[in-house]
């Protein structure tokens, strides 16, 4: 008797085993419906880096900026009459005299200018325009606000203005520059500005001087590449401009 108690007893407890085994193999069964097995993690990580990857949209960067105070002088051999046209006239925002599709004036060695439509005597002619612009940030100089003065009356000499056109210049811009802690400035090249608002003339000058000046208040130095400026040289009939832009 006593050795049939002790069977039946290992046979249940052979029995609960067995059942709890089974109950064991079911389970990563459920768990995989659920995306929690290894396989199931491996494959949606993987799935992803088939998909075609997009190309980075390629933006304009340039950027619509205000011409300011654009104004040109004339200084023919002798006294010519010229008609000047600007290759843009959409986009001219201001202008003196009136530009209606061109200026027509009288331009004298001195400088002196007459305008044909009013007989009115002029010693430049101005305009103001909104035009697109890609800013280039590559080379320049870095000037602190109270060192301006002595900057512009260097570069603008070797950039070929006379000492009246300068002071004009300067006069004009300082008030401007001279507020900011430091200022980044770059003379653009002339074949920059021909491209963002063509200059036409009659008739052919030997000499043409273009200065626009872009510039970008800042709150300290930085360091950049030293723009190499070239030397302009007047002969002959000469046409002048200068103006400048502020860089957003």
């Amino acid at each position: 008797m006593k050795k049939c108690s002790i069977l039946i007893i290992c046979i249940l407890v052979l029995t609960l085993f067995l059942s709890a085994c089974n109950a064991n193999e079911k389970t990563p069964t459920e768990t995989i419906g659920t995306q929690t097995s290894t396989e199931a993690y491996v494959d949606s990580q993987v799935e992803p880096q088939t998909k075609p990857q997009t190309e980075p949209q390629t933006e304009d960067c340039s950027d619509e900026i205000l011409f300011k105070k654009p104004v040109i002088y004339l200084y023919p051999k002798e006294a010519t009459q010229i008609t000047v046209k600007l290759g843009y006239p959409d986009q001219l925002t201001c202008t003196y005299p009136e530009y209606k599709k061109e200026w027509n004036i009288t331009a004298y060695p001195d400088g002196t200018l007459i305008d044909n439509n009013t007989g009115r005597e002029l010693y430049s002619l101005y305009w103001e325009g909104n035009t697109k612009y890609n800013t280039n940030f590559d080379e320049g100089f870095v000037v602190k606000g109270s060192d301006v003065i002595t900057f512009l009356e260097e570069k603008l000499a070797i950039l070929g203005l006379s000492s009246k056109e300068a002071e004009e210049f300067i006069i004009y811009w300082l008030p401007t520059l001279q507020e900011n802690e430091y200022n980044f400035i770059r003379f653009a090249p002339i074949d920059e500005i021909n491209k963002a608002m063509p200059l036409e003339l009659s008739e052919k000058p030997d000499t043409v001087i273009r200065v626009l000046m872009q510039y970008k208040p800042l709150n300290e130095y930085v360091k950049v590449k030293e723009q190499q400026l070239s030397t302009a040289t007047r002969t002959g009939f000469t046409v002048v401009e200068w103006g400048g832009c502020e860089i957003e």
